[in-house]
């Protein structure tokens, strides 16, 4: 049995097939695991949707801000923007079971026999692990529950920032969201900057990190898995870390971590994700 992350899909299905079957997924024996974002301005998120759902038990993901704007606009609280290229989606047959198992996926996903942790954006320096577990799963219990479209209302917005574990109702949820599913930039308190998109070898704004460049708690062994910075991949070298965001809807490339030998497996893709020949 392998078990695989793979980076920011943002809707590149063909990518993912061919990567797929470069590294012999087999639902059966493997398991497969995304950094969330698996949707939004690549060719086809309907596909991408649709494998990850039909393979049951074998794959998961976390949410990614891409995923929650999906969920926003088809319930009408979020406009998608021709540039999303997610009509077809939203106009299918099938959307609702979708969307309904996209909001079940989880905030953070952790495998104790290969000492991972998986986020989209990371974590912030102001959270241990079992921190960011509990405040996944205060996520996790809303949108799972009836409470859902009331917290997609309240979804979008940069405050409260920083966190505070005095924050209650939508404002502490969105809060969590906003750490697990935006972050790239903040401040020594993890207050967030939500405007950088580029990477960490240029000028930063004054006072602001990369999350990961500010001490944080012991992480007792585990290494990070992330996404969301596909700017940031080629320039990362920091122990314990993992950026899987290599930009394939960009003309990067979709990769795939095996967890057993920490191992990546790219795919090129061309600007607008589909896939290179190999």
């Amino acid at each position: 049995m392998a078990h695989y992350i793979v980076g920011d899909l943002q809707g590149c299905h063909g990518a993912l097939v061919k990567l797929l079957q470069q590294v012999d997924f087999s639902p059966s024996r493997d398991l497969l695991w995304c950094a969330g974002d698996l949707v939004n301005r690549g060719p086809d998120s309907l596909a991408t949707l649709r494998l990850l759902a039909g393979l049951g038990s074998s794959a998961d993901s976390v949410l990614g801000n891409h995923d929650f704007h999906l969920m926003a606009a088809y319930l009408g609280l979020g406009k998608a923007k021709p540039q999303d290229r997610i009509d077809s989606l939203l106009a299918a047959d099938d959307a609702a079971d979708l969307i309904d198992w996209l909001r079940h996926r989880p905030m953070l996903l952790q495998s104790t026999n290969h000492r991972i942790v998986l986020t989209h954006a990371g974590l912030p320096p102001c959270w241990d692990i079992p921190t960011a577990a509990r405040l996944a799963i205060e996520v996790e219990q809303c949108l799972q529950s009836e409470r859902w479209k009331e917290l997609l209302a309240k979804l979008y917005g940069n405050r409260p920032n920083p966190w505070s574990d005095q924050l209650k109702g939508m404002s502490r949820l969105r809060c969590i969201i906003n750490y697990l599913t935006r972050m790239r930039l903040c401040q020594a308190d993890a207050t967030l900057e939500f405007e950088h998109k580029e990477g960490i070898l240029g000028p930063l704004p004054d006072g602001f990190r990369a999350w990961f460049d500010w001490p944080h708690p012991d992480w007792q062994g585990m290494d990070l898995v992330f996404g969301h910075w596909s700017t940031l991949e080629s320039e990362l070298n920091r122990p314990n870390l993992y950026p899987m965001d290599a930009g394939c809807v960009w003309g990067g490339s979709l990769c795939a971590l095996e967890l057993g030998t920490r191992s990546k497996i790219c795919i090129p893709c061309f600007p607008g994700g589909e896939p290179q020949p190999v």
